[in-house]
C-alpha cells in the first residue's frame, strides 16, 4: 500500500541541489545531540521542528512563546503541528510589554524580543537536560535588517537551517517534499511589526491588530497586514487580492467589522502587501527581567 508520505514525495521530488540541503539540515540537526526548538509554526520553524524529531526523536523537544504579540490562531496551529510532527510542546510565558526598550518600540525591537524569548526558554531546556536551543533563521535572513539574530547569536541559539546553507526556495521544497502544511504559508511576523516604530506596544493595540486580521483570514485572504496608526487601520493584502475588497459589499462588512474592534478609520493600502513596510527609524537598549513561568499545554 503506497503511503500518503509516498504519496506526497513523489507529487514533489527533491532536485539534486535540494537533496543535498536535506542531507546537510539533517547533519546539523544531528549535530545539535538534543535540542529545544523554539517554535513558532511558520515555515521555517515547522521544518526544523521536524528534521531535529526525525533525527533526535524525543531528544528534540518544541517550546513556543505565549504573549501578546502572537496571534491565537498562530498558537492553536503551533499545538497542532506538533502533535502532528510527534513531539512534546511546551508553552513558555513570555513579557516583552515589561520590558520598556521593548514597549517603547526602537526600529531594534526584535533584539528584545529574541532577547526575552531566549532568556525565558534556555533554562526551560536546561531543565530538560537538552545540550542547545535552536531557531529558524536561514540563509535568506542574512543582511537583511535582522537584529534578533543579534540577540540570538549573543545568547548561543543554535540556526541549524542557516548552518546547513538553507534559503527559503529550498526549505519550501523540502516542506513540501515532506508534507508539511506550511510549505506554501504565507511569511509572518508578531503583531508589533504593525505598529510604527516609536509609537509605544500596548497589549490594546496588539489585540486589536489580532482580531483585525482574524477577520481578514475568515474573510478568506491569507497574506494580510494590518497595520495600526491609532484610530486608523491600514490594511495590506496582495495586490493581486485588491479586487476582492469591493465584490459583493466586503469591504463594507470588514470596515463594519474593524470599527466595533475600535478602530474609527479602515484603509486598503494601493500599493498592496510589502514586508517591512513600518521599517524607518533607529534605537537601542538593554534587558528584561521581568518573572517568567510555563504554561500547562491544552490541545485544541
Amino acid at each position: 500500500m503506497t503511503t500518503t508520505f509516498e504519496q506526497l514525495s513523489a507529487a514533489s521530488p527533491l532536485g539534486d541541489a535540494e537533496r543535498e540541503a536535506y542531507a546537510r539540515l539533517r547533519a546539523a540537526c544531528r549535530d545539535l545531540g538534543s535540542t529545544m526548538v523554539a517554535f513558532s509554526a511558520g515555515v521555517d520553524s515547522t521544518l526544523l521542528l521536524k528534521v531535529c524529531a526525525d533525527e533526535l526523536g524525543e531528544r528534540a523537544v518544541a517550546a513556543t512563546a505565549v504573549s501578546e504579540s502572537y496571534p491565537a490562531h498562530e498558537l492553536q496551529q503551533a499545538k497542532r503541528l506538533a502533535r502532528d510532527i510527534g513531539v512534546e510542546l511546551v508553552l513558555v510565558e513570555t513579557n516583552e510589554l515589561a520590558d520598556e526598550n521593548y514597549a517603547s518600540n526602537p526600529s531594534n525591537r526584535c533584539y528584545y524580543c529574541k532577547q526575552e524569548l531566549f532568556t525565558t526558554i534556555f533554562p526551560v531546556a536546561a531543565e530538560r537536560g537538552l545540550a542547545t536551543v535552536s531557531y529558524g533563521a536561514n540563509l535568506d535572513d542574512v543582511g537583511d535588517f535582522r537584529p534578533g539574530m543579534q540577540a540570538a547569536k549573543a545568547m548561543g541559539a543554535r540556526a541549524p537551517l542557516l548552518e546547513a546553507g538553507l534559503g527559503k526556495s529550498e526549505i519550501r521544497a523540502i516542506s513540501r517534499y515532506l508534507g508539511l502544511e506550511t510549505w506554501d504559508k504565507p511569511a509572518f511576523a508578531c503583531l508589533s511589526s504593525r505598529i510604527p516604530y516609536g509609537e509605544r506596544v500596548t497589549a490594546e493595540k496588539l489585540a486589536q491588530i489580532d482580531q483585525a486580521e482574524t477577520a481578514l483570514y475568515e474573510a478568506g485572504f491569507r497574506q494580510v497586514r494590518v497595520r495600526h496608526h491609532g484610530d486608523v487601520a491600514r490594511i495590506e493584502v496582495p495586490t493581486t487580492d485588491l479586487p476582492r475588497f469591493f465584490a459583493d459589499g466586503l469591504n463594507e462588512r470588514i470596515a463594519a467589522r474593524l470599527k466595533r474592534i475600535g478602530f474609527t478609520h479602515v484603509a486598503v493600502d494601493l500599493q498592496g502587501y510589502r514586508s517591512g513596510s513600518m521599517n524607518g527609524a533607529l534605537g537601542a537598549a538593554a534587558p528584561s527581567s521581568a518573572p517568567r513561568r510555563l504554561l500547562p499545554v491544552i490541545q485544541g
